[in-house]
């Protein structure tokens, strides 16, 4: 029997394994600057400012400031003003409003991501196999209301039940977060299901800790691929692969 006759249910993990960021952070925060009549803001400063400032931001308030009962909009005008004052552009309070709506508009639509052309003949195909499908990803709303619709990637045709951090206050590699997967998939046994992801540390060792199978997907041939694999971790370069693999009688987890 191929390992598909012995699942219920298939997670799948958002960035980096059905869909991808577009370009350089830089360049939506260059566009924005611009919109206002300023110069582009340098690219390796600001990144490097997003990093730290989002980075803090996820610190002091997880899930997009869920525990807190922050906004959505004020934990992002928090991260990007940080992220620019680091960078060394401290604008007035005016033109950063008007910077700000612009980048938090274009995040909060399609245009600054890609959809893989794997991902939704991937999705449409396991639950055609009967299967139920979850998507799971530490993102906030917009992504679930706004995005993945946006990206041809729409619950009841490509998905059945999706978990966001930003909506249950838990986020990978918390384990918690994978039994909320369980639960919603109809409190089906850990073995039943699977999750593919692209992080060994969010999305494999979290997922296997509480008895799901897993495997990898390495869509940019990362490095650390070769110590998955090591590990004896399942790591397959795309969806087209893992359907193949998933059908195959020989493949074992």
């Amino acid at each position: 029997m191929s390992i598909l006759g012995k699942l219920r249910c298939v997670t799948v993990d958002v960035t980096g394994t059905l869909m991808a960021y577009k370009g350089e952070l830089g360049d939506y925060y260059c566009m924005a600057a611009k919109s206002v009549g300023l110069p582009c803001p340098d690219y390796k400063r600001m990144h490097e400012g997003f990093k730290f400032a989002y980075k803090e931001m996820a610190t002091k308030y997880p899930c997009f400031g869920f525990d807190a009962k922050m906004p959505n909009i004020v934990w992002w005008k928090t991260c990007v003003r940080d992220s620019f004052v680091r960078a060394g552009y401290d604008y007035n309070e005016e033109t950063f409003e008007k910077i700000f709506r612009r980048i938090y508009s274009t995040f909060g639509s399609s245009a600054p991501y890609t959809i893989f052309p794997d991902s939704q003949p991937f999705l449409r195909w396991l639950r055609g196999k009967g299967l139920k499908v979850g998507i799971v990803s530490n993102a906030e709303y917009r992504y679930k209301d706004v995005i993945l619709p946006a990206l041809g990637i729409n619950e009841g045709s490509e998905w059945d039940f999706g978990v966001f951090s930003g909506f249950e206050g838990v986020e990978k590699p918390n384990p918690k977060f994978f039994e909320i997967a369980l639960e919603r998939a109809g409190n089906l046994k850990p073995e039943e299901v699977l999750h593919i992801g692209d992080s060994m540390r969010k999305d494999y060792e979290p997922a296997k800790s509480i008895g799901m199978q897993a495997i990898l997907l390495d869509r940019f041939k990362t490095p650390d691929a070769v110590e998955w694999r090591k590990s004896g971790a399942v790591v397959l370069p795309d969806l087209v692969a893992a359907q193949e693999w998933l059908s195959s009688e020989n493949s074992t987890l």
